[in-house]
């Protein structure tokens, strides 16, 4: 039996229930990715000491992950008009709650490889519904307050993840990871029970129209409808996909081994480790509303051209050696970036691709964002693996990010007509 309709709550509330929504979608984000994704940092070192991993199984494991995610990709369009995005975003939660549970017990490591695969897949199956509802709840002028209000639930989870993993790792000592990752399975059990109560998939149900709608009526009626050429349509999605890849390929990187580089080739302890990954979080939560409110100023090529460059330079100050000074610079870029991609691309995306071609080509480009999430880890390292070192593994996200510096500044936005 379906939970009852939040009529009362609604009839009590000061302000609109679309920021219920938001708020449901701080959680989703900070269960799906700020715990069940990023915390991997945090607990691969005392992991891979008790399951003896090398650094190429640690990449497995992260890439296992975003294989999941890969996954969720290509099937949530078809389950999404099955389910609907609440139960949905249920089912994805709880997968990712139970899996982790089991990896707190598991011994070995293709048993971690298959369960986090599984996390994967429920990251993906919750993330990108939960992120589709803003176009339902908010009309086009708010969505991206919204957007970039949700994905502090990534920061949020870093610095959940930053604080309770030391502490546990000390309380229960080589069994300290698995008290953690029994904690955050518990956690998102419960996430998603507040999930399947409190989201629905549209204002109508509960008798509403989306925030701004009625700001936005008038000007909808009076505005051409214009869209790109089938062949600009190809050649943007082409380019903002590989931009997309770039930014996947690199940043799984630095978040999947910062943690083991601090602990294993700068000899900090973990508690240390996570008072910095504690700060990497504290910034995440600001990157996302700040570049894409700069993005808005600058446009969207030079937003993007500038995000890829500070994200150079973090990487390059983590692959040179130059102590605690250039590593706490690295993390202090990366934090100030590290989210601001995916809304800028959503953005670029609305501006460039026309107003009813957003949702689909959205899908379209994060399908290359997930195969650079799966190579990237991966390649990493195995290139740690054989030189001892991460440094080759910054230094080839520095090389790419630079990369995409040029491509950023590229874009060129696709003429419109008008649509049929």
């Amino acid at each position: 039996m379906p939970p009852p309709e939040p009529i009362a709550i609604r009839s009590r509330l000061p302000f609109h229930y679309g920021w219920i929504m938001v708020a449901t979608g701080v959680l989703t984000l900070f269960a799906c990715l700020g715990v069940g994704r990023f915390a991997l940092g945090m607990l691969l070192p005392a992991m891979g000491v008790q399951l003896e991993l090398s650094y190429g199984e640690m990449g497995f494991i992260s890439t296992g992950n975003f294989i999941g995610y890969l996954i969720a990709v290509l099937i949530c369009g078809r389950l999404n008009s099955l389910l609907g995005a609440r139960r949905l975003i249920f089912f994805g939660l709880l997968a990712i709650g139970l899996s982790l549970l089991l990896v707190s017990q598991a011994d070995h490591f293709i048993v971690v490889l298959l369960l986090y695969l599984i996390t994967g897949i429920g990251t993906g199956v919750a993330n990108i519904p939960i992120m589709g509802l803003v176009a339902h709840w908010f009309a086009p002028k708010y969505r991206g307050r919204a957007a970039g209000t949700m994905i502090a639930g990534n920061g949020l989870g870093i610095l959940f993840s930053g604080s309770l993993v030391p502490y546990l790792n000390v309380v229960g000592g080589d069994d300290g990871w698995r008290m953690s990752w029994l904690v955050f399975g518990g956690l998102i059990v419960l996430i998603s029970v507040a999930c399947i109560v409190l989201i629905r998939n549209n204002p109508e149900e509960l008798g509403l129209k989306p925030i701004g709608a009625e700001d936005d009526q008038h000007a909808d009626q009076q505005a051409p409808l214009l869209e790109p050429s089938q062949q600009d349509r190809r050649k943007m999605l082409t380019h903002l996909g590989s931009l997309y890849f770039l930014f996947g390929f690199t940043y799984s990187i630095y978040l999947t081994f910062i943690v083991t580089t601090l602990v294993q080739e700068y000899d900090y302890s973990e508690s240390v480790a996570g008072q910095f990954w504690m700060g990497i979080g504290f910034l995440c939560i600001f990157s996302g509303p700040l570049f894409g409110t700069l993005s808005d100023r600058l446009g969207r090529r030079l937003g993007l051209a500038l995000v890829f460059a500070l994200q150079t330079l973090a990487y390059l100050l983590a692959a040179a050696n130059f102590g605690s000074i250039g590593l706490f610079l690295s993390m202090l870029l990366f934090g100030l970036v590290a989210f601001s991609i995916p809304p800028i691309i959503a953005a670029t995306l609305g501006d460039y691709m026309g107003p009813y071609q957003v949702a689909t080509s959205f899908g379209y480009v994060t399908f290359f964002f997930s195969i650079g999430q799966i190579i990237g880890p991966t390649l990493a390292g195995t290139l740690a693996e054989a030189s001892g070192s991460f440094s080759g593994s910054y230094l080839l996200s520095a090389s790419l990010t630079a990369l995409a510096v040029g491509l950023a500044l590229m874009l060129r936005k696709p003429s419109l007509k008008p649509a049929d």
